[in-house]
């Protein structure tokens, strides 16, 4: 569907411009909340014909929000939450948390201006825009911890899921250390790892010299006894 965007949209375009999206966008968010108009004939004449008073509206609401967005930019809002051990929350933080704690602190803002891609769901302190106007955006902080004390470590910079992996890390690395030293004293107490000594390579070889002699005098005499045999016959012949 073609419409005429009535002020900044973002990804799509500025006032006036003519833009092309989905049908359900249209209807479901564009066309209700007064951010467009369809892209007829009559609309683009109704556009042209009031554009100046259009683009004032949207200065003079401009204008409001920059004044807004310095009561809002850089804030810090705490909240307390149930977690893991892993610093999982048990839940999330939603936009309407967010915008309760910001009232607490004094800044008004609307849900629809929470900006969060995807709900809060870890500990830590998280960076959120808040939309106060199409061309006017500030951001806040978010720190999310289980205690006060937590809150106030991740204000100073801490990372307090890597502190909990280090302390829940350092007991086994503690017993590593212990069990080196008795498996050290093991081998060397224990004889039987002793390797065999290898049989000296000359000395293998003058035991096969030595043998070769002994190996020819058995053959010479084999040969012998045949002959000494044939002369006692003849003799007794």
């Amino acid at each position: 569907m073609e419409v005429i965007l009535l002020e900044r949209v973002e990804k799509l375009g500025a006032i006036g411009d003519v833009v092309t999206v989905k049908n359900g966008f249209a209807r479901n968010y564009l066309l209700p909340n007064k951010k467009a108009l369809r892209a007829n004939e009559a609309n683009k004449k109704l556009f042209e014909a009031n554009r100046a008073r259009i683009e004032a509206d949207n200065a003079e609401k401009r204008t409001i929000a920059e004044k807004d967005a310095t009561g809002v930019e850089g804030k810090t809002v705490q909240l307390i939450r149930q977690a893991s051990n892993t610093g999982q929350l048990y839940g999330s933080v939603s936009a309407r948390d967010i915008v309760e704690a910001l009232e607490s602190e004094g800044a008004q803002v609307s849900k629809s201006q929470v900006i969060l891609s995807r709900p809060i769901k870890s500990i830590g302190v998280h960076d959120v825009r808040i939309a106060l106007h199409p061309e006017v955006s500030a951001t806040v902080r978010v720190n999310v911890a289980r205690s006060p004390e937590e809150a106030d470590l991740q204000a100073q910079g801490v990372d307090v899921i890597a502190q909990m992996f280090e302390e829940a890390a350092a007991p086994i690395a503690a017993e590593e250390l212990q069990a080196e030293p008795e498996a050290t004293e093991a081998g060397e107490t224990a004889p039987d790892a002793e390797e065999a000594p290898v049989p000296d390579a000359e000395a293998l070889a003058t035991v096969e010299a030595s043998d070769e002699p002994e190996a020819e005098d058995k053959a010479e005499g084999s040969e012998v006894q045949p002959d000494t045999a044939e002369e006692g016959e003849a003799e007794q012949k």
